[in-house]
C-alpha cells in the first residue's frame, strides 16, 4: 500500500505545481494585455494631442 499512496501523493502535487503554473500564465497573460492596452491608451493620446496641436497651428497661421 505505500507505493499506491507515494504514486497517489505525488500526483496529486503534480496536479497542484500545474494548476499553479497555469494560474501563473493566466495571469501574466492578463499583465501583458493590460500592458499593451494601457500602451495603446497612451498612443492614442499622442496621436490626438499631436492632432489638436496641428489644428491649432493651422487656425493660427489662418488669423495671421
Amino acid at each position: 500500500m505505500g507505493f499506491m499512496e507515494d504514486a497517489k501523493k505525488n500526483i496529486a502535487e503534480a496536479a497542484e505545481n500545474t494548476a499553479d503554473a497555469i494560474k501563473d500564465g493566466v495571469d501574466r497573460a492578463k499583465d501583458k494585455a493590460e500592458e499593451m492596452s494601457a500602451e495603446a491608451d497612451v498612443k492614442k493620446a499622442e496621436a490626438e494631442r499631436d492632432a489638436v496641436k496641428a489644428r491649432n497651428d493651422v487656425k493660427e497661421a489662418a488669423r495671421d
